[in-house]
């Protein structure tokens, strides 16, 4: 069987497909789409992409909350968020800016520097076990600090359990909103992140964190 409407097959097809050349037009017509979907039952996962100084992130709601933030660099990665969602939540994913709004308005206002967290309802339905501990614990780092991988491990119960921290943070489902970047390695240095290196550096500075906050303490 082929996918139908509202699944992510039909939706690449939209945003491919040729069409009225003015945008204000798309975007209308995109979004009497969405709307229809949704009364018709076809809207299980709403998705747009947002521009921020960490280059476009891809965030995805369901009627639970915030369920997808991804860095979406390219077409491809786009493409690839679109197909993980639906292999792990629903086929019906389709792109509803309006539906957005509340969470863009929020992504704006903090990388403005107007709001220190975000207020969103959260799905983590992508996350489970030990990994979902940690990503339940991100949110207690302070803005404007960070904590050791080791610290974290700690702080979830498993202190051993550094090396899977780390992997519980490049795996987080939700960047930015739960703060994986505020993770960081004993020795003072970034440690791995899924947006890379430069990205990482961005947000601690965005949050006014310098390299010299991230020394490990003296002996």
């Amino acid at each position: 069987a082929g996918t139908g409407p509202g699944t992510v097959g039909a939706d690449l097809f939209a945003r491919g497909a040729t069409g009225p050349s003015d945008t204000a037009d798309v975007a209308r017509l995109r979004g009497l789409f969405a709307e229809r979907a949704a009364d018709a039952g076809l809207l299980d996962v709403a998705y747009r992409v947002l521009p921020s100084p960490v280059g476009d992130l891809l965030v995805a709601t369901t009627t639970v909350g915030l369920v997808r933030v991804g860095f979406a660099h390219d077409p491809d990665r786009v493409d690839d968020l679109l197909a993980e969602l639906a292999r792990a939540v629903s086929p019906k994913v389709i792109e509803a800016r309006r539906r957005l709004d509340p969470v863009a308005r929020q992504f704006d206002d903090w990388f403005a520097g107007r709001r220190r967290r975000f207020d969103l309802a959260l799905d983590l339905r992508l996350v489970s076990g030990f990994r979902r501990r940690v990503v339940a614990a991100l949110p207690t780092i302070p803005w404007g600090t960070t904590a050791t991988y080791a610290q974290v491990a700690t702080r979830v119960g498993s202190p051993r359990a550094v090396r899977a921290v780390g992997t519980a943070c490049a795996r987080n489902p939700l960047p930015v909103v739960v703060p994986c970047h505020r993770v960081v390695r004993s020795d003072g240095t970034l440690g791995g992140y899924a947006g890379g290196p430069e990205a990482k550096r961005i947000l601690l500075a965005l949050e006014h964190v310098r390299d010299d906050d991230r020394s490990p303490p003296p002996r």
